[in-house]
């Protein structure tokens, strides 16, 4: 089945199993060339796999490395046809070698998504559909796969892409950067970012469990020491009230260039110039990029109608940041944001807000208030309990709306939630929050000591 708001992208025909994208980049230029291969499976009688690809020339399409395959592409479909089908269950490979200048995905309601030459290297930002813009996909969020992403850049230049640095190697002009992300990646969460940066530890008392780095202009590192350092801080506080942070290492890059919002991808988050002020300013956004780590990279959306599950969730994390590091509590934070909300329109269905309202702020805000409306009633310990679950029992796979509604109604007990996800979640009328009763209190700092950890029942 197609992604209810994309279903002119992906192909439900087969499933992907790994990438290997061997690229090179020359950044005055904008040109990108290199090969990329897709190894997958088919899940039906295949006569033609069709890829999502933008603008490219191509130059040799191959299937399971035999001779060149027959091939056509328009309308940002590469369509690849095979010497005879492939069955059902079949792993074939197939491999692209194509070049340009990529053109970024551009949309009524965002902008342009996917690749953006920058005045020093280029930065990818995709969700919800521009990873087409740079290599050929099946691009449709359900379909999640490892990742090798070789780059080849100008020596000056640092690149930054998803998973761990397997290598680097220079030669008289360029160097050639490896990573491999073998957690299950959706295509919209790869990225590259290419810039002259420094690559530095992120600042704090204490490294912890998960090695953090970053890769910052040179004039911006004094400002990113002071911005950054409690970015530790908020990793223990989502590992206590999430669960363990869910890949191997996590990155943060900061363009020499202003963004309108950060971005996040799998492993790694990108903040731009303008976020980084010295006076941390843009704390609340580096707690959000940092909570989608669990929310949206490790546990994705199976359908873009879901959102609610990445946003309203990274949004939440806001406020219990906010109320650990001594700011207003979550219960303030959520009165403050149904006040902005209740004077808007109340036409949104939160479930089911419809593609142009993906990144509505209601969708993020309802969301947010939709879990503390959860905490509120089902009381702190039971809340952490099931989030913890959430993110343990579906990590690095598929989330709906309906999986989470089924496993907070269990997690409460008979009767407790009546009526609370149909208000919030299905009709359009924004509720009253619910009172609060003995529930949430204000969450412990982590980098204090605690008597107890909540842990997953079940």
């Amino acid at each position: 089945m197609s992604d209810s708001y994309l279903p002119q992208h992906g192909d439900d025909g087969y499933r992907v199993t790994a990438y290997d994208l061997d690229l090179e980049y020359i950044p005055h230029t904008g040109r990108l060339a290199g090969r990329a291969g897709v190894s997958a499976v088919a899940c039906r009688n295949l006569p033609v796999v069709a890829l999502d690809l933008g603008p490219f020339k191509i130059h040799k399409v191959l299937v399971d490395g035999r001779r060149p395959a027959r091939w056509t592409h328009r309308a940002g479909k590469l369509r690849i046809t095979p010497d005879r089908p492939l069955p059902a269950g079949t792993a074939f490979t197939a491999e692209v070698r194509y070049q340009g200048v990529p053109q970024p995905v551009r949309t009524r309601e965002w902008g342009e998504l996917g690749w953006e030459q920058l005045d020093e290297g280029a930065l990818v930002a995709s969700q919800p559909h521009g990873a087409p813009s740079w290599f050929p996909c099946n691009d449709r969020p359900d379909d999640k796969a490892a990742y090798r992403i070789a780059m080849t850049a100008p020596t000056p230049y640092t690149v930054v892409a998803n998973g761990r640095l397997t290598s680097r190697t220079s030669g008289s002009s360029t160097t050639r950067w490896v990573y491999e992300q073998t957690a299950p990646m959706a295509t919209y969460l790869a990225t590259v970012q290419i810039g002259p940066y420094e690559r530095v530890p992120v600042p704090g008392p204490d490294a912890g469990r998960v090695p953090q780095s970053a890769a910052v202009p040179r004039p911006l590192l004094a400002r990113f020491a002071h911005d950054f350092a409690r970015q530790h801080r908020m990793i223990a506080l989502f590992e206590d009230r999430f669960g363990p942070y869910p890949f191997d290492e996590y990155t943060v890059v900061v363009t020499a260039d202003d963004l309108d919002v950060p971005v996040e991808a799998e492993g790694l988050a990108v903040f731009g110039a303008n976020h980084v002020d010295g006076a941390r300013g843009s704390e609340r956004l580096i707690a959000h990029e940092l909570a989608h780590q669990w929310f949206g990279n490790s546990l994705t959306v199976a359908d873009w109608r879901h959102i609610w599950l990445n946003e309203g969730f990274a949004k939440y994390a806001e406020w219990l940041w906010s109320e650990a590091s001594g700011g207003p509590s979550a219960a303030v934070m959520a009165a403050r944001s149904r006040a902005v909300i209740a004077r808007l329109p109340q036409d949104l269905r939160l479930a089911d807000p419809g593609f142009r309202r993906l990144f509505d702020d209601r969708v993020y805000e309802r969301g947010a208030l939709t879990l503390h409306a959860l905490r509120t009633v089902v009381g702190d310990t039971v809340f952490t309990a099931l989030l913890r679950e959430w993110t343990a029992v579906h990590r690095h796979g598929l989330v709906t709306t309906e999986g989470f509604t089924a496993l907070a109604e269990r997690h409460a007990g008979p009767g407790v939630l009546d009526g609370l996800f149909r208000e919030w979640l299905y009709e359009k009328r924004l509720p009253e929050l619910p009172s609060p009763g003995p529930g949430p209190g204000p969450v412990p700092d982590p980098a204090r000591p605690s008597r107890s950890r909540v842990r997953p029942t079940g």
